[in-house]
């Protein structure tokens, strides 16, 4: 029998079951005794409005077949069974693991999980709904329910309710289908993609402000100004428990809070409390008072006031008297630090949920702008309540080595905005090079927040550490408020388009068995690959090893300039100086050429990496007012176009479109040409006519073409024509060898004989003197960067 009326509205039912075709590969499947199905909003799901599925209805007495271009479900139409109910996923996805059974192990490429506290490396992670299996299954049937007021508990608590995703290895619409399903990416507020400060430690207001006055004079910009629990009463008489809890401020520490936050609102941050909830509002509070008579206590026998937070009445005044008027103070958001378990009391409901959900909503009551929290990750769905907080990690290179992965595959079950305490928290050993390398990997990180618990020896300031350290993490701490304007137009693709900032390599490689192998390399944001290092360097060579996969196409050392060919595995090899961080070719990096202050608006000054190769863009977005959803009239953008001819580039600023207000009336521009010639003719048109740039240089250590516009107007069209004359690449290649060669710790005869074979590149085949290198040198990590170097491209 051929499609009925409820399979037309994409909706199966019968005796105890419903089953949903969302798209053709996106299938919902209840099953209830009490034939009690749910069409509310849960914590996982917020949306099952997709446009209609095409799919055919086969349907018998005791056979229910359901055929989609992708899917062929076959249900015996009684309680699932593995027997009763299976999907067949076809497609040309090169595995044959393509048959579900209800009650198969969900295999996927994993997800994410709740915190990583007193984690010392790796550690199990939950399921996300990309699979080489070529399925997924989400399970939705505990969770909550949301309601226009608030939440509820389902009326049939052993009902089963389970999403199928067979999508093969199409991960990248199974993933966007996984947002429409799911809720979408919040919009973040720009400053979180600055710089964050945070430490536990016992500060007053004079060295807090003094701690933000050097970090000023250092030129070191940061945008968040993070204060741990000692912001309030810790030292309370044991009849009240613990000092964990607390909303009442330290006096003898902050002797004027509201101008403490007015300071450092001055200063350009915003400011984010930590608060551990659990044991309510005790009789010490200043806000014991009202909260107490808000709900009914005995306040003259300073009976306390129970956390409740699923409760209604103890959440209103929860808010109103305990956080609302800390917020009328200056503070701008809250750092929930909850480490209480998933019981809540109430079956089916985990207070750290109901908890991120809670404060997330309240804080997008204001008028200041978006929602924020900082918490840990409370399940599937936790991507709409941002930011999430890994936890407490114990500071080793294990540790460091599995946060890349970590981070990078929280992706494949939405979560994107994962901060972790960079520098790792606690125990561990001091080590240098491993706080730089930490450093390294936090700027290209979803967030970058500075961490360490309370040791009076473990603070993350720069300058505590060696002097070449900290010059190393300085240059990365400023290069991550430079990106800001690269990662706000990364936050406005992954609300818009769906797409998280980091993502794994397979999600464009699907089929490709060998990228699977690189668990710490991930694509960050449109056009950059980042291979993080987090293992020692060799103490002979200096030097550190990755290795990667480099996709199709050419690829530029962001940092180095070097060119690479791409479809292959090498082995690259950093100094503590730099990480790899790969640029496709024909894209364009905008960065904030200012980095003197915590300014995070539309910058005045902006530096252009534009990488030959191919024709590309990129449209730089910004908005006018931080509205907490996507108003399409609120934004401008201003495209960047890269055009390669024959032998001539163009390069093309375009007029802002969209709300000009949103963008700055007039920027200076310096262009970075990779991969340009020294001695490559140009001409700068502006709105067609001929200008003279403000400078020219050239870089002949990364052949990079650099020049100086003066200021132009955002209403106007600026055209670069270069007549390019690219420089041979030997000279940077042979500088570059020296520089390794002169660093490394090893016989100078043998740099000698090195550095004669190195000088033969650009006159004799690469493969014929990378065989000799490896007859000359006996060191691994010098012979490999050598290596990488000659066979680059």
């Amino acid at each position: 029998m051929v499609s009925t009326k409820a399979a037309e509205a994409s909706i199966i039912k019968g005796n105890n079951y419903r089953i949903s075709i969302l798209t053709d590969r996106l299938i919902r499947f209840e099953y209830s005794k009490k034939n009690i199905f749910v069409d509310e909003e849960t914590a996982a799901v917020t949306n099952r409005k997709f446009p209609k599925a095409k799919f055919d209805v086969l349907d018998s007495e005791d056979k229910l077949v359901i055929v989609t271009d992708y899917l062929r479900v076959i249900y015996d139409k009684k309680e699932f069974t593995g027997e009763g109910l299976r999907i067949n996923v076809s497609g040309n996805y090169g595995t044959t693991s393509s048959v579900w059974h209800y009650g198969d192990k969900n295999e996927s490429l994993k997800g994410t999980t709740r915190t990583l506290d007193n984690i010392d490396g790796a550690t199990e992670l939950g399921e996300g709904i990309v699979s080489r299996q070529m399925w997924s299954v989400v399970d939705d049937s505990n969770s909550m329910l949301i309601t226009k007021d608030g939440f509820k508990l389902r009326k049939d608590s052993e009902a089963i309710d389970l999403y199928f995703f067979g999508y093969g290895l199409d991960f990248l619409t199974a993933l966007k289908d996984f947002y429409t399903l799911s809720g979408e990416l919040p919009l973040l507020p720009r400053f979180t993609l600055g710089n964050w400060w945070s430490r536990y430690y016992k500060y007053t207001q004079k060295s807090y402000l003094d701690l933000m006055d050097r970090f000023d004079s250092e030129d070191i910009p940061f945008c968040v100004a993070v204060i741990d629990m000692d912001w309030h009463i810790t030292d309370v008489e044991g009849r009240f428990g613990t000092g964990w809890t607390g909303y009442t401020w330290n006096k003898e520490l902050f002797p004027s809070p509201k101008d403490f936050l007015s300071e450092l609102h001055t200063r350009g941050y915003k400011v984010l409390l930590n608060v551990h909830p659990a044991d309510g509002i005790r009789a010490y509070e200043d806000c014991y008072k009202d909260m107490g008579e808000f709900m009914g206590v005995d306040i003259k026998k300073e009976e306390p006031v129970l956390f409740d937070i699923a409760d209604d009445k103890f959440r209103e005044g929860y808010f109103k008297h305990v956080h609302h008027p800390l917020e009328k103070q200056g503070v701008d958001y809250w750092w929930i630090d909850w480490q209480q378990g998933e019981n809540s009391g109430h079956k089916g409901l985990d207070p750290l949920w109901l908890l991120n959900y809670f404060h997330y909503k309240d804080s997008e009551r204001r008028d200041e702008g978006r929602g924020l929290i900082l918490s840990r990750y409370a399940g599937v769905g936790s991507h709409k309540y941002p930011i999430g907080f890994s936890g407490d990690t114990i500071i080793t290179w294990d540790s460091l080595d599995f946060q890349p992965y970590f981070t990078a595959t929280a992706s494949n079950i939405g979560y994107a905005w994962w901060s972790h305490d960079i520098g790792g928290h606690m125990n561990g050993v001091r080590d240098d090079e491993m706080f730089v390398r930490w450093v390294q990997f936090g700027v290209f990180s979803p967030i970058m927040r500075l961490h360490s618990t309370c040791n009076e020896f473990s603070g993350k300031e720069p300058w505590k550490y060696n002097q070449i350290a900290e010059r190393i993490t300085k240059k990365y701490l400023r290069l991550r408020h430079r990106l800001i304007p690269y990662l706000y137009t990364m936050n406005k693709r992954a609300n818009v388009d769906k797409l998280p900032l980091i993502l794994p390599l397979y999600y464009y490689e699907p089929a490709n068995d060998k990228v699977y192998n690189y668990k710490n390399e991930y694509y960050f944001g449109e056009d950059l690959i980042v291979c993080p290092v987090t293992r020692k360097i060799d103490a002979e060579s200096g030097l550190a090893k990755t290795k990667i996969w480099l996709p199709e196409g050419e690829w530029f050392d962001i940092f180095t300039g070097v060119r690479y060919r791409g479809n292959r595995e090498l082995e690259i090899y950093r100094n503590l100086e730099d990480i790899a961080v790969f640029a496709r070719e024909g894209s364009i990096l905008p960065l904030n050429a200012n980095v003197s202050t915590n300014e995070i608006s539309s910058p005045a000054e902006m530096d252009l990496f534009i990488f030959a190769g191919k024709d590309g863009e990129f449209t730089l977005a910004e908005d006018e007012k931080e509205f907490n959803t996507y108003v399409e009239s609120d934004w401008a953008y201003t495209g960047y176009e890269i055009l390669e001819g024959n032998a001539k580039r163009i390069f093309r600023i375009n007029p802002v479109s969209g709300n000009k207000n949103a963008a700055r009336e007039k920027r200076r521009y310096n262009l970075y040409f990779y991969g340009a010639g020294k001695e490559s003719e140009f001409d700068i048109l502006l709105d067609k006519k001929k200008i003279e740039p403000a400078s020219i240089e050239y870089d002949e250590t990364k052949n990079v073409l650099i020049i100086r516009l003066p200021e132009i107007s955002s209403s106007s069209a600026l055209e670069v024509e270069i007549d390019d004359k690219e420089s041979p690449s030997h000279s940077s290649i042979q500088s570059r060898a020296f520089d390794i060669l002169n660093k490394a710790q090893i016989e100078y005869d043998l740099k000698t004989a090195v550095m004669e074979v190195v000088r033969k590149y650009n006159s004799q085949n690469a493969c014929e003197l990378i065989g000799e290198i490896y007859c000359v040198c006996e060191n691994e990590f010098v012979r490999g960067a050598i290596i990488e170097l000659l066979s680059a491209k």
